[in-house]
């Protein structure tokens, strides 16, 4: 079995290694690419591997990019330490989605789902047509999600009913979420910002950073900020909202539509 690495920490890149060495000894680990760039240039001159470990959040970006750019046609087994890539993890080729830090255990039956799989895939390759695989691809693809509207907030005065389209972002505090409208008028909400990001539509609201979403209806403009990263105004606010460097590249490709 031939592996490559998408991993930028160098620690849990050799612990990744020493774990994959002890459940598969037979295994070749080709590369380990800590970056989009790094993964897109190899990926684009070197024969595909049997198998794809890949962390998310990589020094230069979301891996994400990296598909974009590049036809990956292996599996990905995703190691991460985010949870609110799940979706878009298996809308891909990704057949594992294990969050750091994981054990052996999960590790082994990540691999035996890859090893499931190769078996099955190997008894249909016969029949495996182009129209086939059109249809095979098309029955996996995700019914189409329904997003909140609304959310009802419990406030002194009552219960208000606030429409998502009247949020500007949403902001987590010290374990508290709260979403601001355009009068800076804040709402406390129930849930983590991860749970309130899967219900939400992403042609809609964007992730940040690991505190804060936001609505593109409201926002001003973008501006340069230090690290590579990008400074959101956002309507209503007079202080801009910074975002993570990791982030940038899907920011900038979100705003475009």
């Amino acid at each position: 079995m031939t592996i490559v690495l998408l991993e930028d920490e160098a620690i849990a890149a050799r612990q990744l290694v020493d774990l994959l060495t002890r459940l598969v000894p037979d295994a070749h680990i080709l590369a380990t690419l800590p970056s989009v760039q790094e993964a897109t240039n190899w990926l684009s001159s070197n024969p595909a591997p049997d198998l794809l470990f890949s962390d998310i959040e990589l020094l230069d970006g979301n891996v994400f990019a990296l598909f974009d750019r590049v036809q990956v046609s292996c599996p990905v087994i995703f190691t991460t330490a985010y949870d609110q890539f799940l979706l878009r993890a298996f809308q891909g080729n990704g057949i594992a989605y294990l969050l750091k830090p994981f054990t052996e255990h999960q590790l082994r039956q990540a691999l035996d789902k890859y090893t499931r799989l190769q078996m099955s895939l190997t008894t249909l390759v016969p029949t495996l047509t182009e129209a086939v695989l059109n249809q095979l691809r098309d029955a996996l693809r995700p019914a189409q999600t329904s997003y909140r509207q609304r959310f009802a907030v419990k406030l002194r005065q009552g219960i208000h009913l606030l429409d998502v389209d009247e949020i500007t972002y949403m902001q987590a505090d010290e374990g508290v979420v709260f979403a601001y409208d355009t009068k800076g008028q804040k709402y406390p909400l129930n849930g983590s910002l991860n749970e309130l990001e899967e219900q939400l539509d992403p042609a809609r609201f964007f992730r940040l950073n690991r505190s804060e979403l936001i609505h593109i209806r409201y926002i001003d403009r973008l501006e340069p900020y230090f690290n590579d990263r990008l400074a959101v105004r956002i309507v209503g606010r007079t202080e801009p909202l910074i975002g993570s460097t990791a982030r940038t590249p899907d920011l900038r490709r979100w705003v475009e539509g």
